[in-house]
C-alpha cells in the first residue's frame, strides 16, 4: 500500500506537469522532474507518521480522509518552506499546489473504495479473525456487543474464559464459556485463535500474568482493554518511555500536528503583526509618554502553561502606583471570584480608557506570543494571586497556553460577571479545541475590538 500511494503521488506529479504545460507555461518535464523525489519522501514519511499503514481492519473512511488531509496540508507547508528557504523559483507554486490536490483527491477515492470493499467482504464472512475473550463480566459483555455492532471489522468471538471453573459451558451474551484460566493452553490448541482480548476487572490484573506468559510463549497476540477508570474528561492513549509501556490520561488537546501548526501560525502572525502595527505601537508609546510619563509599558507576573510564571507586557493604562490602590476598591468589584473588574475604575487614565476600549493596550503581548509564553488564542493569563484562590476545577484552564483572545472575549468580553461562567468558557475552549476554532475566534475578535464591545 505504501508503494501504491507513492505511485499515486508520482502519477499526480506527471498529471500536474502536463496540465501546467498545456495551460500555463511550456516548461519541459526535465525542469520539474528533480522535485519528484522530494515529493515522494515528504508524502511517504507523513503518511507513515500519521498512521496510514497501521491495521485497516477498524479504520473508518473519515479517519483515513483526515490522515490524507493532514498529510497534504503538512507536506505542502514543508515543501513550500523548502522552496522559500533555498529560494527555489524554477518550479511554480501553482504546479506544486495542483500536484498536492490531485494526489489527495485520487488517494481519497482509492482509500474509500478499498475500505468499502474490505468492509463488504468481511460482512460476507471473509477476511475474519477468530478472537478469544478473557472475562465474562459487564465490561466483557459490552465488548461483545461492540464487536457485534461492527461486523465490518470481521471479528468472530470463539468463546469466553472465566476465572471460575464452575462457569464452564454457561452462555454469556450468546457465547459459550469454554473454560477457566487453567484450560487456556488446551483451548488455543484446539481452536484457531488469532487474538486474545483481556476484558477483565482491575482485581484480576495480578491473576492474568501467568496467562500472558503462556500466550507470549505460544505466539498468540494479546490485547488488554484498559478502560479501568470511569474518567469523564481525560482521554487515554498508550505511549512508550524507553521501552516501558505507559497508559497516558490527558484532558488537554493531544493533536500534535495541529498544535505544531498553531505554534507556527503564532510565530508568523505575531511577527508580522509587530512589523505591520509598528506605526500604531510607536504612536501609542509617544501618546502615553507625553500624557502620563514613564513607564510606558506595564509589566506583571502572570501564570502561563501549567503555571509557569512569565512577564506579561501591556501598554500602561493606569496611574502610576495603581496596584497599591486596589485594596481600597475591592468592595466595588463587579466580577465574582478571585479576579477584579470595575467599569469606571478611577485608576485608569484618559488615554488608557481609549486604549482599553479598542484593546490597543494588548499589542505588546504579541512579543509574549513570539517568545512562546502566550498564543494568539487561548485562556487569558491570570496573575499568581488569583490562581492561589482557584478551585481545583478552575486550574485546568492552565493546561493550555494562555492567549491574547479567547471565547470569553468574543462571547461578551467583560459583560460576563460570573467568574465560574468565564472559567466554563475557557474549559469549553480546551475540550473542543481545533485550529478551525482558533480561526473562528480570531475572526470574531476583530469586529468585537473595532467597536470596543464590552471593554472595561
Amino acid at each position: 500500500m505504501f508503494l501504491y500511494d507513492l505511485g499515486i503521488v508520482t502519477i499526480s506529479f506527471f498529471l500536474s506537469h502536463f496540465i501546467k504545460y498545456y495551460t500555463i507555461s511550456f516548461i519541459q518535464l526535465k525542469d520539474d522532474i528533480g522535485f519528484l523525489p522530494i515529493l515522494l519522501f515528504v508524502w511517504g514519511s507523513l503518511l507513515y507518521y500519521f498512521g496510514m499503514y497501521r491495521s485497516f481492519r477498524v479504520k473508518r473512511i473519515p479517519e483515513v480522509l483526515l490522515i490524507i488531509f493532514k498529510t497534504c496540508i503538512t507536506s505542502f507547508i514543508i515543501f513550500g518552506s523548502i522552496m522559500y528557504i533555498f529560494k527555489i523559483t524554477a518550479v511554480s507554486r501553482v504546479f506544486i499546489g495542483l500536484s498536492f490536490i490531485i494526489s489527495a483527491v485520487i488517494m481519497s477515492i482509492e482509500k474509500s473504495i478499498l475500505i468499502s470493499f474490505l468492509q463488504n467482504i468481511r460482512r460476507k464472512g471473509f477476511n475474519y479473525r477468530n478472537i478469544l475473550i478473557i472475562g465474562t463480566g459487564k465490561r466483557a459483555q459490552s465488548f461483545i456487543d461492540f464487536i457485534r455492532d461492527h461486523e465490518q471489522w470481521g471479528m468472530r468471538v470463539i468463546g469466553l474464559i472465566d476465572n471460575d471453573p464452575t462457569k464452564k459451558d454457561q452462555i454469556v451474551n450468546g457465547h459459550t464459556v469454554l473454560g477457566c484460566f487453567d484450560d487456556v493452553t488446551a483451548i488455543i490448541h484446539e481452536h484457531v485463535i488469532d487474538e486474545v482480548f483481556f476484558v477483565v476487572p482491575r482485581s484480576w490484573l495480578s491473576k492474568i500474568e501467568p496467562l500472558l506468559k503462556i500466550l507470549e510463549t505460544e505466539g498468540v497476540p494479546v490485547r488488554i482493554a484498559a478502560d479501568f477508570f470511569d474518567l469523564k474528561l481525560a482521554r487515554m492513549k498508550q505511549e512508550e518511555l524507553s521501552g516501558m509501556p505507559l497508559l497516558v490520561f490527558e484532558s488537554t488537546p493531544d493533536k500534535f500536528g495541529q498544535l505544531l501548526l498553531k505554534r507556527a501560525f503564532d510565530i508568523i502572525l505575531s511577527g508580522f503583526g509587530l512589523i505591520i502595527l509598528l506605526p500604531l505601537i510607536t504612536l501609542t508609546y509617544l501618546a502615553i509618554k507625553f500624557t502620563s510619563g514613564n513607564p510606558v509599558f506595564f509589566t506583571q507576573e502572570r501564570c502561563g502553561l501549567n503555571g509557569r510564571i512569565f512577564i506579561l507586557y501591556k501598554f500602561r493604562t493606569m496611574n502610576i502606583g495603581a496596584e497599591k490602590q486596589l485594596e481600597g476598591l475591592k468592595q466595588l468589584n463587579e466580577m465574582s471570584g478571585p479576579t477584579f473588574k470595575l467599569t469606571n475604575d478611577p485608576r485608569v487614565t484618559k488615554i488608557g480608557k481609549f486604549l482599553r476600549k479598542f484593546s490597543i493596550d494588548e499589542l505588546p503581548q504579541l512579543w509574549n506570543v513570539l517568545k512562546g509564553e502566550m498564543s494568539l488564542v487561548g485562556p487569558r493569563p491570570p496573575i499568581p494571586s488569583e490562581v492561589s484562590n482557584y478551585d481545583s476545577w478552575h486550574r485546568r484552564r492552565l493546561s493550555m497556553r494562555p492567549g491574547i483572545t479567547c471565547l470569553w472575549q468574543v462571547g461578551g468580553r467583560n459583560k460576563i460577571t460570573d467568574f465560574d461562567d468565564w472559567m466554563k468558557l475557557d474549559l469549553k475552549y480546551i475540550d473542543t479545541w481545533s485550529l478551525v476554532l482558533d480561526m473562528q475566534i480570531l475572526l470574531k475578535t476583530f469586529p468585537v475590538v473595532l467597536v470596543g464591545d464590552g471593554a472595561k
